[in-house]
């Protein structure tokens, strides 16, 4: 990359054939030396093994570890074997003939892991290049595929580039000055709780922090809430019991964690890089403890897979902990003398009876022992959990065992144990400490009133509690049905603004719509899920007006009278975050702009424990679904060597095509008429799937099937949308019906 376009190198051409039909890159064995360094990044780094050295007519070259196509053979398409080759061997397929002209260091917008990039930049000022940072403390020279060939829409030439606002039922260009105008007269009618924002994950903490400032001391307003914010039951518990909202350790101290505690995460797509300690801490002889309904990428490394019924986790671990209690495991000094309520929490242990935790979670008395074992002998240990597959209500008891299991071995506060909540939005930690909630303002200072929240948002529009609402930017959220039918609620609203990079279904409903920038346009930090505060530098000059979101928002308040809105950058935004929020208070603006910071919490004397809820699972009974009773449990890993897959070239790219497996209980089997082998579909309200059915052990009511990550990839490389990986796929739980295929 930093060779002039003319070189002293010369071109081997061994006659080997460029491969150039798998996604995002491509390899020319011509031009490979056989250091092997990308087989060791993709082995000893990055735990895949998707490539190794093979032999060709009696010469080692470069190739897939297993069949011809990276699509099977276990490739997660993280870029890493690019990184470290010196030749250009292996290199991205876009813009591999550009040369950049200067290289901007920033932070990757697509998860909260925070990933230090370096963003190379072409004189055509497009981002052509990702290069994961190796000095970064978050990342550490790793990305994922995100982050390393998903950062394209930034150079869309689709970008919204003049405010617009509707007139007679049309979006009409206008400038700045009259939409500004237009839009500050509009929003004097919906002060008081009839006002409410959206803020974007992908916002910087200056954004949000303006945005719930004008909500709250313009709009009069608590109705605030950040699009991702779909779990915020992941941390409310934390407050109380450990004394503040967010992780307890930084991210690589997982690398040396004893043993890890994995809770209905799919953490190898959506923290990818997070995994990458997790997998080498394994390969180092670390225990991994993955409680999961569905296989994911992790419980392929997992000394113990717990696989229990819907929503019954909470009851699991209260058996982990009657367990680790009865046995004598807990680390009694640091539950008794650096935590209150230990004989609380002992005596609310005893509705944990093992037979009565099996009969209600399936899982064997002999396999929750087990893990009790591991877990509480371990010299250290962590557990991280996003509650992918938990119904909400089921999450705020599930956190606090969470959190009670990490008090009672002992196992916060101390060097590579800890808790981890998995966020999804890039910047929802840092949206959340700048308070950007509807319960909690900046610094997590309570509210005396609460707000509307995402989830509530969409009904409080259409029983006309809400009628002017602020959306700032896109979200997957908005399509998955996260927070409700969002889009059939805007169709009612009075009064709807939109900061949109693109045109979308909100902008499509919007009555005023002002240009955002991209992260790769704008300056400001991020805080990621560790809480360590990092710098976003722009990177690409500005497409046509499009600015700042914080800059729009203080320019509407002082249209609306207010003068406390007075930024001329986003320095002075974050100068006042750092003198309203006490942890912020003490980050020095040097560290943040030199490697980032982390926040440290102000930690209460004396952790919280909290007694266990045995009442926290029912049958499901007024949840049943006639029309589709089954629950389906999708799952997704990178490969899957006992199972048959077929590679073809169509449109001159591998594409891999297999028939699934579907797993299913014998009784529910019998019910259906279903024998194994079978071909079966399963039918959902917006999909269907076609599979071969497997009876096993699986739990009644449950059904199951495993894809590969190939796939996954093949479909985000012939998504045509702007920005495909913001709609990755997620592995939610979803209700379906089954039935013997006759088709086949």
């Amino acid at each position: 990359m930093e060779m002039e376009l003319t070189t002293p190198l010369t071109y081997n051409n061994r006659h080997l054939p460029l491969d150039v039909k798998d996604p995002y890159w491509d390899m020319d064995m011509n031009l490979c030396i056989v250091c092997a360094r990308c087989v060791r990044a993709c082995d000893e780094v990055r735990g895949d093994r998707a490539i190794t050295l093979k032999d060709h007519s009696g010469r080692s070259i470069i190739g897939t570890a297993q069949g011809t196509s990276l699509l099977e053979s276990g490739c997660e398409f993280c870029g890493a074997c690019i990184d470290v080759c010196p030749t250009g061997a292996l290199v991205e397929r876009d813009y591999k003939w550009d040369k950049a002209s200067k290289k901007i260091a920033t932070t990757c917008p697509h998860c909260p892991v925070g990933c230090q990039l370096d963003l190379d930049v072409n004189k055509r000022n497009k981002v052509i290049r990702s290069i994961p940072d190796r000095q970064a403390e978050a990342n550490r020279g790793m990305a994922c595929f995100k982050g390393k060939f998903g950062l394209d829409f930034v150079n869309s030439k689709n970008k919204l580039t003049k405010p617009l606002i509707r007139v007679d039922g049309q979006l009409e260009e206008s400038t700045w000055p009259e939409a500004l105008d237009y839009t500050a007269e509009r929003l004097g009618s919906y002060r008081n709780g009839e006002y409410a924002l959206i803020a974007s994950e992908r916002g910087t903490n200056e954004d949000n922090f303006v945005a719930q400032k004008f909500t709250r001391e313009v709009m009069r307003s608590d109705n605030v809430d950040v699009a991702s914010n779909t779990r915020p039951e992941l941390v409310h518990p934390l407050e109380a019991m450990i004394g503040f909202q967010g992780a307890t350790s930084k991210t690589w101290e997982l690398l040396n964690t004893k043993c890890i505690l994995v809770v209905s995460s799919n953490i190898t797509e959506d923290q990818n890089v997070l995994a990458v300690p997790i997998k080498q801490a394994v390969s180092k002889g670390s225990n991994l403890i993955v409680i999961d309904q569905r296989e994911t990428e992790l419980t392929r490394y997992a000394d113990i897979w717990l696989r229990p019924r819907v929503d019954s986790e909470s009851v699991l671990l209260g058996g982990i902990i009657r367990t680790i209690i009865d046995e004598s495991l807990e680390d009694h000094e640091f539950a008794t003398d650096k935590c209150i309520g230990f004989t609380e929490l002992r005596n609310s242990v005893w509705e944990f009876d093992l037979a009565r935790v099996e009969n209600i979670t399936g899982i064997p008395q002999d396999s929750l022992r087990e893990a009790a074992r591991l877990f509480a002998n371990s010299e250290t240990s962590s557990t991280l959990y996003s509650l992918d597959t938990l119904s909400p209500d089921q999450r705020l008891n599930c956190v606090k065992s969470i959190v009670n299991l990490s008090l009672v071995t002992g196992n916060v506060g101390k060097l590579s144990s800890g808790l981890y909540p998995l966020f999804n939005g890039a910047n929802q930690q840092g949206s959340r400490d700048v308070g950007c909630l509807p319960d909690h303002g900046p610094g997590y200072a309570k509210r005396s009133h609460v707000g509307v929240g995402i989830r509530e948002i969409a009904n409080a529009i259409v029983e006309g509690e809400v009628k002017a609402i602020h959306i700032i930017g896109d979200n997957a959220n908005f399509a998955n049905g996260q927070c409700g039918d969002i889009y059939g609620a805007l169709d009612k609203a009075e009064f709807v603004i939109s900061h949109e990079v693109f045109e979308s279904e909100v902008t499509s409903r919007a009555d005023v719509v002002f240009p955002s920038q991209t992260f790769a346009e704008k300056t400001g930090t991020y805080t990621n899920i560790e809480r360590r505060v990092h710098k976003l530098r722009k990177a690409i000059g500005t497409s046509g007006d499009a600015d700042e979101d914080w800059r729009v928002i203080a320019n509407l308040a002082s249209r609306l009278g207010n003068v406390n809105f007075n930024y001329s950058d986003s320095s002075d935004v974050f100068e006042e975050i750092l003198a309203t929020i006490a942890p912020y208070g003490n980050l020095d603006p040097g560290n943040i702009e030199r490697e980032g910071q982390i926040w440290e919490p102000q930690v209460q004397e004396k952790y919280s424990f909290s007694p266990l809820n045995s009442q926290v699972v029912s049958d499901n009974s007024d949840e049943q679904d006639i029309e589709y009773p089954i629950i389906y449990a999708p799952g997704r890993v990178l490969h899957q060597p006992n199972r048959d897959a077929s590679i073809d070239t169509v449109d001159e790219m591998y594409s891999i095509t297999r028939t699934e497996v579907i797993e299913m209980n014998t009784e529910d089997a019998d019910t259906a008429g279903i024998s194994d082998g079978d071909s079966v579909k399963i039918i959902g309200k917006d999909f269907e799937l076609i599979g071969n059915a497997y009876l096993n052990g699986l739990h009644r009511g449950m059904v199951a099937s495993t894809s590969l990550f190939g796939s996954l990839v093949e479909d985000l490389t012939s998504d045509n949308s702007t920005d495909p990986m913001m709609r990755v796929d997620d592995l939610r739980l979803r209700r379906v019906r089954i039935e013997k295929n006759y088709d086949n």
